[in-house]
């Protein structure tokens, strides 16, 4: 029997410190399934490991695309079986690592057959967006799936613009593609959710933000200016220092932005996770307790 050990959790919780010591003690890969640490211009603001971290463990999937590839969760889902297949051909045990519930649920259960999304549907999506913003993906969504808008997280704006390129793209309600049937997988799924108590995880998060600033962000994200609109740069840490850029806040007032929304995006992807109960939860640092859970799972 192969296993893939799915380590997940929220924003600075620290998945890549778990996933380097598990690594090194199974002697294996690691998978990336942080959909922003693929891309080879966002390094800061993604918290990718750092090179010596990366030397140490053989990582997949991290500074694989450039910000102007588009790659989609089911382009990711078909990458990464192809390299498990390979990867389980000289290790038992692979790791999956990431925040990005949709990425992670595409390796290990599959995802539903959606249409393929054209180049001008993405463009009408991403124009209607950009002029009405989430008020105006959330009344296209109501208006064309009313039973997805009542069970979608209205605040996630991924999700919002996913089901309506569908609904557009289809003409049909991005509902009636979703069966939520698992496909069978020629290995077993073992569920690590790390948690940390809420005010410790968002210390975490501002003291993470603060390194990210001290690092070098704003001007990572200068760079990045001429593909602003590009969907792999619609994301926490990018779009503030994008609005201060356009004068629309002062340097501080984006900083408190970035940590306010690093915040709100941890407590969805923990609702994310919490919603599918194959997640065993730990505390990051309980290390006896993950030994043992994973020693009785994998049967060494």
């Amino acid at each position: 029997m192969k296993h893939l050990i799915i380590i997940g959790g929220p924003t600075a919780s620290g998945k890549t410190a778990l996933s380097l010591r598990l690594a090194s003690q199974y002697g294996t890969d690691i998978l990336s399934a942080d959909s922003r640490q693929f891309y080879r211009e966002m390094s800061i603001g993604t918290a990718k490991p750092s090179p010596e971290e990366l030397a140490v463990v053989k990582h997949h999937f991290i500074n694989s695309l450039a910000v102007t590839d588009a790659y989609s969760a089911g382009d990711y889902e078909r990458d990464a079986l192809v390299l498990l297949e390979k990867l389980f051909r000289k290790h038992d045990v692979v790791l999956l690592v990431g925040g990005a519930g949709l990425f992670i649920q595409a390796v290990a259960q599959g995802l539903d057959d959606f249409p393929a999304i054209t180049h001008e549907v993405r463009a009408m999506v991403t124009e209607g967006e950009l002029t009405g913003g989430l008020l105006w993906l959330q009344e296209q969504v109501l208006q064309k799936d009313p039973e997805y808008y009542e069970v979608v997280d209205r605040q996630n704006p991924a999700r919002l613009r996913r089901a309506l390129a569908v609904c557009l793209q289809s003409g049909l309600p991005y509902s009636q593609f979703r069966n939520n049937q698992g496909k069978i997988r020629p290995f077993q799924c073992h569920y690590l959710l790390l948690e940390w108590p809420r005010d410790v995880l968002y210390h975490r998060i501002d003291a993470r933000v603060d390194a990210m600033m001290a690092a070098g962000l704003e001007m990572e994200v200068r760079q990045l200016l001429p593909y602003r609109n590009l969907t792999a740069l619609r994301t926490v840490g990018y779009e503030e220092l994008f609005a201060y850029f356009d004068g629309a806040c002062t340097l501080d007032e984006a900083v408190d932005k970035i940590k306010q929304h690093s915040r709100n995006y941890a407590k969805r992807q923990l609702t994310w996770f919490k919603k599918r109960g194959e997640w065993y939860t730990f505390h990051p640092e309980d290390t006896e307790g993950i030994n043992a859970w994973l020693m009785e799972r994998l049967g060494f």
